[in-house]
Order: structure tokens, then sequence, then C-alpha cells
């Protein structure tokens, strides 16, 4: 199976059209979290009319479609494409908005699941490969852990996969940049809580009662210490706080019973995000015991590290060359703090997942924000890659 390049798909004006439309249908009919049914029906039965053998509804509204190749061969790989759309009001004025009020494709999971599209119709027609290629379409990235309930639903045991890669548009890259990197590559994205509790009282009296807003304020300005003083100088971690609350407004004369501070941690290993969970639960409760007052600490594990897999990176790198060459493949990127739930399949089997640039710019709108949308000239080069990739693991 010979290499494909971005030019060799543009060529074929009538496919471009065809993939273009289908990626401004999927924008403009957002379905977010395990409600894609009509993306996910028209994912399958887009599949199916390339004669490939689909199944339906595994993690609730995800698809698999399944193509062999025209070669025998034992290895099987997996593709995988994000469906969901995000609760945002699209501010874009593109004439294939989103019709969905509150809700848009502002992460390009529209453009991700049509260049997989665009990839599975090329390689149906011309299968010169050989083992099985799975193209996974996943329900819920967005919060919703769909790669979780994949598997859980019976991925990779229906489906037995040596291999998964995974791709996702960079508004800040130049168009067709690629960016990955060995190891961790996303990081874990944890939620935590802590309700300080006391009676609260007259402000003009505080010594009548106990005071949460002290210990809050301590934990606030003590945080930072989690990481400068338990996290080594060589792992790297954050911790923030996203949110405050306490009181009325209008009574600002009343210490109130309960003081409430939330936020987010990210770290890229097991073990600094257990410190993290320790930590921040023993300074709560320290500075609790020291105000008098109750802490009640939550702390909710999201989406683990993304840890890429050196074989497979060195795929993704190769594949990448082959379509735009050196100077747009960088697979020794530095690690990012956002999270992804394709983590969940790395923590099952080998692969790898990459950033490819949507040539936007610094400056222009960023994912999850009202203004974005996805770059239609990454289409062709996203379909190249895709099909390189099966030519570097089955060709």
């Amino acid at each position: 199976m010979q290499h494909t390049r971005p030019e060799d798909i543009q060529t074929d004006l009538a496919f471009i059209e065809k993939m273009t439309a289908i990626r401004r249908d999927i924008h403009a009919h957002p379905e977010t979290a395990y409600e894609e049914v009509r993306t996910s029906a028209l994912v399958a039965d887009f599949l199916e009319g390339l004669g490939l053998e689909v199944h339906r509804g595994l993690g609730k509204t995800g698809v698999v479609g399944t193509l062999k190749g025209a070669r025998p061969g034992q290895k099987s790989i997996a593709l995988r494409a994000d469906m969901d759309a995000l609760h945002i009001t699209e501010d874009t004025g593109v004439p294939y908005s989103s019709t969905v009020p509150g809700k848009m494709h502002a992460c390009g999971h529209d453009g991700h699941t049509t260049m997989l599209l665009g990839a599975a119709e090329k390689l149906a027609a011309n299968p010169d490969f050989a083992g099985t290629v799975y193209f996974v379409f996943q329900p819920a990235e967005e919060g919703g852990g769909g790669a979780d309930a994949m598997i859980k639903d019976g991925l990779f045991d229906l489906f037995p996969t040596d291999a998964i890669y995974g791709v996702h548009n960079d508004p800040m890259q130049p168009l067709g940049q690629l960016t990955t990197r060995v190891g961790p590559y996303t990081s874990a994205s944890d939620t935590w809580e802590v309700v300080f509790e006391g009676t609260g009282g007259h402000g003009a009296s505080p010594e009548s009662g106990t005071d949460p807003t002290v210990a809050g304020g301590q934990f606030m300005a003590s945080l930072g210490n989690v990481v400068s003083r338990k996290v080594a100088l060589t792992d790297w971690a954050v911790v923030s706080i996203g949110y405050v609350t306490g009181g009325e407004r209008q009574s600002p004369n009343i210490i109130p019973a309960k003081v409430t501070v939330a936020g987010t941690a990210r770290s890229y290993t097991a073990e600094v995000r257990d410190t993290l969970q320790r930590e921040i639960t023993r300074l709560a409760e320290g500075c609790a015991l020291a105000g008098d007052v109750a802490a009640h600490v939550f702390y909710e594990r999201g989406y683990p590290p993304l840890l890429n897999t050196a074989d497979e990176v060195a795929v993704t790198g190769r594949a990448h060359i082959a379509a735009v060459g050196d100077a747009l493949t960088v697979t020794e990127a530095p690690a990012i703090g956002a999270s992804e739930d394709f983590a969940y399949y790395l923590e099952k089997i080998p692969g790898a997942y990459v950033s490819i640039g949507n040539g936007d710019g610094p400056g222009s709108a960023f994912v999850h924000t009202p203004k974005f949308n996805f770059n239609d000239d990454l289409i062709p080069i996203g379909v190249a890659f895709w099909m390189n990739v099966v030519a570097e693991e089955l060709g």
C-alpha cells in the first residue's frame, strides 16, 4: 500500500465537496454527550454504504466499522474520532451555524468525524493492506467519558485491537502541523471541592461563633504550596481555584456558616495525582482544625493522563511526514495541560494521540469558544494522515 498526500485527495473534487457538505451538516446539527443519535446514524449509514460491517450502539451511541484488507494479515488497528458537541451558543456567523439553541461544535469533532469517514471511503475503495482496520466513532468525549463507556461495553472484546490512534485539531498551530510526544501528552483532570463549615455569626461578635471564612482564606493562600513543596521539580502539576462562595452580598455584616472553595488539579503521573489528592485534603483539614471549623473535602478523579507509546508515536511521525513532510511533523512536542478520554484506551492497549494544526493561528478563536469553527482545508490532510497510518501499520 502506497502512501497518500493531501494533493492526491484534493484532486478528487467530488470527494472534497461531499466531505465538506457532511462536515457542515454535522456542524449544523450538534448533539452533546450520549445524545449523538442523528450523528451516529449518519456515520453508521455512511459506513454501511461503503460495504463495511457496522456495529451500532456501543457505549450507547458509539459506532464501529470494520474493514478487512484485501491481503491476509493478523494485525488489527483502530482509528478513533469523537462525535459530540458542547453546550455553547454559537457566534460564528457561518451559513451552516448550529440549528440547536445552546449547542455547537466548538471543538471540531464535526471535522474529526468527517476526516475519519473520508479515510474509510478511500480505504474501502482500495483496501490494499494486510489486516483489519476498525473505525471507532466515539460519543461523549467532552466530560462524559465515552471512551470508558465503549471499553466497558466490550469494545476491545468485540474488536481485538493491537494499537489505537486518535487525532485532534489545534487552532493555534499552522494548517497541517502535527505535534505529539512519547509518554504523557495530556494531563489527568481532577475536580476538588472543600466546604468549610462553622456556626457563623454576627460580624461584630466573631468570638461568639466559629468562622469558616478564616479557614477558607488560609486554605486558599496556602494552596500553592501543595505543588511548590510537595511535587518534585522534575514533575509537573497545577492546582487552580475556580469557584468561591459564602454568605450573602446583601448581609456583609453576617459571618457565613459555610464557605465553599472548588477548583481543578492537573498532573501527568499516577504518583503526582495521588499526592495532589492527599495534600489538598490534608491542607483543608489542617486549616479547618486551626480555625475550629469542619472541612468536608470532595475529590473527583476525571480523565487519567494520556500516555502515548513509543512505537505508535513513530508510526504517526512517519505517516505525517509521508503526507506533508518533515517541517510540519513534530514528535517531541511539550505535553499539554488539556485532558482527553482517549487516555482510557491507552490504559488498555498501545497507541498514540496527535494534534494537527487547524491553521487559525494565535489570536484566533480557540476551541470551546462561541466563534470556533473547524477548517475544512484540514479534511484532505487528515484523510491522508489516516490512510498513511494504515499503510505504516498494515501496508
